[in-house]
């Protein structure tokens, strides 16, 4: 796969998790946040497993024989990582607003790299830090994070933030032995499908007539969100480190932010337009400037 198809599905799963914040905010009117996961996800893996069992049954048992114990434990780290980040953020947002779920998510950015340096004693390039600094400070003025009150569901979205890079960095480590996006996908949706049900049966009130009224907003975040999108990061991510791709899906606020614009008629002030201008330029530089030193 050619770095230009990766770039590609980056920017269009970050497209796809920008619109479904409002889906996800929306899709609690009716039911409990593990709920809106574990059925969101569900959906997710029946829309993926059928196409890995397609496209991928021929090979999935050479390449998981292959590291079998490695391909075993990254995936479970994955599925776990997604269903933290996952939870916490749909859980934060009972407790805070969008945007400062937005800015705080954002986050991941600047712990990715850190993280990898820990664990992987990987050189991260230089042009990381400045375009990690243009996207926190382009997240801050497009969320309004300034005009914002620090609320306690913040803490439980930074603290998602840090699964969200976690789930990066083990997408990014077990693509490069086990090409397998669709069963990765597969199974990882299924994880937090299962762990989300089991959470939401003890803690919820589960019930299909309350699921049902939240049905356009669990199938948008199911289908496109929890299926095609985190597909599209793991296809993504092979070809591009996790450091990168972390700046890449920071585009997810911008996104978000045109969504909300088009689809709720919020204004956009020039604050918000100076923070997609930051984050873009920080995914632009991340991007071309390895480029140029190489020529």
């Amino acid at each position: 796969m050619s770095k230009t198809v990766s770039l590609f599905s980056a920017f269009l799963c970050t497209l796809i998790w920008g619109t479904t914040f409002i889906a996800q905010d929306t899709g609690m009117d009716d039911i409990g946040p593990f709920t809106f996961n574990a059925v969101r996800f569900f959906v997710g893996f029946l829309a993926i497993a059928p196409l890995a069992f397609i496209f991928e049954k021929k090979i999935i048992k050479t390449l998981i024989k292959k590291d079998k114990n490695i391909f075993i434990n990254l995936v479970i780290l994955i599925g776990i990582s997604l269903f933290l980040g996952s939870a916490l953020q749909q859980v934060a947002l009972l407790y805070t607003d969008v945007a400062n779920a937005a800015f705080f998510t954002i986050f991941y950015v600047p712990m990715v790299p850190i993280i990898v340096y820990i664990i992987y004693k990987k050189t991260i390039h230089w042009s990381i830090w400045p375009s990690v600094l243009l996207c926190v400070m382009g997240g801050y003025l497009l969320t309004n994070f300034y005009n914002a009150t620090i609320r306690i569901g913040d803490t439980l979205v930074i603290i998602g933030a840090f699964f969200w890079s976690t789930h990066i960095i083990f997408t990014g480590k077990i693509i490069e032995t086990h090409n397998l996006p669709l069963t990765i996908g597969a199974i990882q949706t299924f994880i937090v499908a299962s762990l989300s049900l089991i959470i939401g049966a003890i803690f919820e009130d589960i019930t299909l007539s309350n699921i049902l009224k939240e049905k356009f907003q669990i199938l948008y975040a199911g289908v496109l969100s929890g299926g095609l999108a985190f597909v599209l990061q793991i296809y993504a991510q092979r070809n591009i480190s996790p450091a990168p791709a972390a700046i890449i899906f920071s585009l997810e606020g911008v996104f978000a932010t045109i969504a909300a614009w088009f689809l709720l008629n919020q204004i956009l002030d020039i604050n918000n337009l100076f923070g997609c201008l930051f984050i873009l330029f920080g995914v632009l530089f991340s991007q071309l400037v390895p480029i140029f030193k190489k020529n």
